[in-house]
């Protein structure tokens, strides 16, 4: 062997540098657009970090791609799954109603590690629940006025269980809602 090096291993060398280098840019253009389409969708919505992961898979990037950038915007907070966890909570509770079981769901739903559904639903008060559901059985129990009591408590039942209240809950939220209905009976003739 003389040590010289010809012209076929030079190539050889170049060639494999350049898809090194091309490769590289690849990488480096998968992780602008993976940190593109989070970012899109953070500032649409709250989203939980397995939602985003499940999101950048479905548009084809690699989790070895993506995972650094995620792990970056976890570090600077922009990925926060405690903070949407209380984020949903309150406003699940406040806006639409709904109770510790139901939210409970939708976060598990949403991949949100337990102790952080734990932390986010010690935030909602006996008081603010029992509260919220009679607020709501009352408002709902004008809308079963043409019903007799046994459906309309049928009814009340249903919507209440179903907004994710506990039976105990649903129970005294009823009973104060019959205590603002004008009329007991059965049923009406006109």
């Amino acid at each position: 062997m003389s040590g010289r090096v010809n012209a076929s291993d030079r190539a050889d060398v170049s060639d494999r540098a350049d898809a090194s280098d091309a490769e590289d840019e690849e990488t480096e253009r998968l992780a602008r657009k993976a940190s593109g389409v989070t970012i899109r969708q953070l500032a649409r919505r709250g989203m939980s970090r397995w939602e985003l992961e499940q999101l950048l898979t479905k548009r084809e990037i690699a989790p070895e791609v993506f995972g650094p950038e995620l792990d970056r915007l976890e570090a600077m907070g922009v990925i926060d799954d405690a903070s949407l966890a209380a984020t949903l909570a309150f406003t699940q509770h406040s806006r639409k109603g709904l109770g510790r079981s139901a939210i409970e769901l939708d976060l598990k739903r949403r991949h949100i590690a337990p102790e952080l559904i734990e932390e986010a639903l010690a935030d909602i008060a006996d008081e603010d629940e029992l509260e919220r559901a009679t607020e709501l059985a009352i408002k709902r129990i004008g809308q079963l006025s043409s019903y007799d009591d046994e459906t309309a408590r049928r009814r009340l039942h249903g919507f209440l269980a179903r907004k994710g209240y506990d039976s105990s809950v649903v129970r005294q939220a009823m009973d104060a809602a019959f205590a603002t209905r004008g009329r007991r009976g059965g049923v009406r003739f006109q």
